[in-house]
């Protein structure tokens, strides 16, 4: 007898039909009094879902059930995991959003570098043509020197500053095993994340201490660097100050000027004195609106250094502050070591000549640390003994 016999009958096996399994269906309840309740029962729900499995795939066909299962399963995944809160939402529903705006601002980043030289090169160019003879013609000897030294000296460490700042890598993490700390493993990027690390989507990678990522310079501010963006943050406002307030005065003569011009009738003003009235107005203008707004933006970083903070952490630790408020607790930035050591550790100041030679002068030394590991805890003494 082979296997595909019955061994009373010596017949080949052959399917159920569905009528033999309706009929089989009636057979057990008939007998279900007879037999053991439990047990015919469970049968009986066994031939019941093998019917509805042959009924409902031939229903629908497998592509459309498949979509539909993960449509559901996309559903489901903004309020079954138990850490989905109101932001999880609002990443979600605007991540295509946060996709275009990534997208253009990684493509328009040269843009904005050269609209950076050429404003910057713009005034730099009145500065020497327009304003430099009026000063020699002007003031005294003393005020000549302030001058000059002072602007080329500004003019020298915003050069620097910005290009270190463009052209400076911010720090990644290895890609590959390493024996170092880390916190957690970047979702995009899957690999290990150390400390104060993030992931860019712009430069669709993690970064180490990032901050920002800031399009004026089409890089990252991150770990290796920062102190360039804050530093040149700094003497361009500064730059920006010392033009506005030194050319109030020729400012406000060549507005006069043309304002003369279009009330009276027209003084005896050649062209040339036209465009040197249309410079120092559009000199004074840039540089007094982008004081203020560069100005606002550099006291804000000298801020979040001062506590030991990125911009990227000032929002993680006001959650981590409300969250531990709830329990009675107090939050403590774990890498804030005191206002003087922060400002040390971010400038790289180890002795006391450093305030003059890697903070008043241009210095391309590196910073503190490698980015991967940090000290975890406040601490009394100075890390940095000056």
């Amino acid at each position: 007898m082979t296997s595909g016999q019955n061994k009373f009958t010596g017949k080949k096996k052959s399917k159920l039909t569905s009528s033999e399994i309706h009929l089989l269906v009636l057979a057990f309840y008939k007998c279900r009094m007879r037999w053991c309740s439990s047990s015919a029962f469970h049968l009986l729900r066994c031939v019941r879902l093998r019917l509805c499995s042959r009924r409902g795939r031939n229903r629908l066909p497998l592509w459309i059930r498949e979509i539909w299962a993960y449509m559901r399963l996309l559903a489901k995944s903004l309020y079954v995991n138990s850490l989905t809160d109101s932001d999880v939402v609002f990443d979600s529903v605007f991540e295509p959003v946060f996709l275009t705006v990534d997208y253009i601002t990684r493509w328009f980043g040269l843009v904005f570098v050269c609209l950076v030289v050429i404003l910057t090169s713009s005034i730099v160019v009145i500065a020497y043509v327009v304003l430099l003879p009026l000063i020699l013609n002007t003031y005294s000897p003393p005020w000549i020197a302030w001058h000059v030294c002072y602007g080329h000296w500004n003019l020298i460490m915003i050069a620097f500053h910005y290009y270190k700042a463009a052209n400076t890598s911010p720090g990644y993490p290895p890609t590959e095993k390493h024996d170092g700390p880390v916190v957690s493993v970047c979702k995009k990027c899957i690999i290990p994340k150390p400390a104060r690390t993030h992931h860019c989507g712009i430069c669709n990678r993690c970064i180490l201490k990032m901050d920002h990522h800031c399009p004026w310079l089409n890089n990252c501010v991150g770990h290796f660097n920062h102190r360039y963006f804050f530093s040149f943050c700094l003497f361009m406002t500064l730059g920006c100050v010392y033009c506005s307030i030194s050319g109030r005065n020729l400012f406000l003569d060549a507005y006069n000027a043309l304002e003369t011009h279009y009330q009276t009738p027209a003084p005896p003003y050649t062209f040339k004195d036209k465009m040197i009235h249309k410079s120092i107005i559009y000199m004074w203008v840039l540089t007094s609106t982008v004081g203020v707004a560069l100005g606002a933006l550099t006291i804000w970083h000298a801020v979040l250094i001062s506590r030991g903070e990125t911009s990227i952490e000032r929002h993680i630790n006001s959650k981590e502050t409300k969250r531990m408020a709830k329990w009675g607790k107090v939050y403590r930035n774990p890498f804030n070591y005191g206002r003087l050591n922060n400002w040390k550790i971010f400038l790289g100041v180890e002795k006391r000549s450093h305030w003059v030679t890697r903070v008043l002068l241009p210095s391309a030394h590196p910073p503190h640390g490698d980015g991967l590991t940090w000290a975890v805890f406040p601490v009394k003494k100075d890390l940095i003994p000056v």
